[in-house]
């Protein structure tokens, strides 16, 4: 028996099987990743830092390519060294990085050296830098302005370790502009929500209707939440383009900016713009979340209600808004969580500007890992809004899991 038990216990392991490896390759995965940039100085555009390096590792490329440089400029200035001492420390160098450089031209990539290697090497940049320093003071040199670059690439062929553990998290706390990207972030989603909230809840009332033609009511509603963000971003730049956007000239009449241009050029109205694309796109999703929940509701209740005397209003705060709790917590979590994490939209109607005023935690990660090629800092403020977003997820799931006990 107990063998039997063992066996339909395995086989039910195999049946999860394929469910675990997906989400370990396309969930955890990224997030170990993730973390682990964070605790390196990460920078693509710098050599040294162009990896992670627990340990000091040597640029075989860097050192052969330059080494063969300076041994070949070197070589063609000869003729420009008068003293019979300088040329003969210049040939004495020459051959020295020809020694230095041998073991190494086979190799590609960056290796680990020993630690007499590694002085080799130092003790190899420092007697070409002297040497370069002297040359460059009493001689007119062909590669003058090259020879003093090409000697740092040699000693930036050791590369040191960039692990620096937990510093970039504690340099993003003190990060002024991780501080306005936060708050940018929570005043978008706030804002945006509350009013997807109030805005879906009409909507979904009137869909719930029985009224002719409801099912094109409801399929036209949902158009907005159809169209592609990025597309409807583009949809309303044009809307509020001081020039010739109909939203941004509405508004100048109605008094609410003092000039059409002001619409995407000034902070405050810059956020208004985005608020109000984000709100038209996704009202109709929050609506039918919501619709879904209103459907659930027992129409007896209502004409009970009805019988006691109820007003319309008096119902639907004692009767629609508590059986329909455990729906406006979903669509709150599903929408405060997509909110939270909002790119493309920004990134499509502002690119965070002007000034920064519209740039959420994610565009600044965007910028910072792929604008600057700053992979570990970058990887800091995703761990940010990661942490942020669980935040907000557990939040609400205890706030939802409480309404369905009370609910039983």
């Amino acid at each position: 028996m107990k063998a039997l038990k063992h066996k339909l216990g395995f086989t039910g392991w195999l049946y999860l099987l394929p469910t675990l490896i997906l989400i370990g390759v396309f969930s955890l995965w990224p997030v170990i990743q993730s973390v682990t940039y964070t605790l390196f100085d990460y920078k693509l555009n710098d050599q040294q830092k162009a990896g992670l390096f627990v340990n000091e590792r040597f640029n075989t490329d860097l050192f052969n390519e330059t080494a063969l440089y300076i041994d070949l400029f070197l070589s063609e200035d000869l003729h420009n060294i008068t003293n019979n001492q300088d040329k003969q420390r210049t040939e004495e160098i020459l051959d020295q990085v020809k020694s230095v450089t041998q073991p190494y031209k086979e190799l590609k990539g960056v290796i680990q050296i020993t630690n007499e290697e590694r002085t080799e090497i130092v003790q190899l940049y420092e007697n070409t830098k002297r040497l370069i320093q002297d040359l460059t003071s009493n001689y007119t040199l062909t590669h003058k302005d090259s020879l003093p670059l090409l000697v740092e690439d040699l000693n930036k062929s050791i590369i040191p370790s960039n692990f620096i553990g937990l510093q970039a998290y504690k340099d993003a706390l003190g990060d002024k502009r991780v501080h306005i990207a936060l708050w940018n972030t929570i005043l978008f989603t706030v804002v945006s929500v509350s009013l997807e909230l109030v805005l879906g809840l009409g909507l979904a009332l009137i869909l719930n209707k029985a009224i002719k033609g409801q099912g094109l009511v409801r399929t036209t509603s949902l158009i907005p939440w159809a169209i592609p963000t990025a597309v409807a971003a583009l949809m309303w730049s044009y809307l509020y383009d001081g020039t010739s956007g109909i939203v941004a000239h509405f508004f100048e009449n109605l008094g609410l900016i003092s000039q059409s241009q002001d619409l995407l050029l000034s902070q405050g109205g810059a956020m208004v713009a985005t608020i109000l694309a984000d709100v038209w796109k996704t009202t109709p999703y929050m609506a039918l979340l919501l619709l879904a929940g209103l459907q659930t509701i027992p129409g007896s209740l209502y004409e009970a209600a009805s019988i006691d005397g109820a007003s319309k209003f008096k119902s639907f705060f004692s009767v629609t808004l508590p059986l329909l709790k455990s729906s406006i917590l979903v669509a709150l979590l599903f929408r405060t969580l997509d909110a939270f994490r909002v790119f493309d939209l920004i990134f499509v109607l502002t690119g965070g500007g002007p000034g920064g005023s519209t740039e959420t935690m994610s565009i600044y990660a965007y910028k910072t890992m792929f604008g600057q090629t700053n992979f570990g800092y970058g990887s800091v403020v995703v761990m940010i809004m990661f942490v942020c977003v669980a935040i907000i997820a557990i939040i609400f799931v205890r706030l939802l899991g409480t309404n369905l006990l009370d609910r039983k």
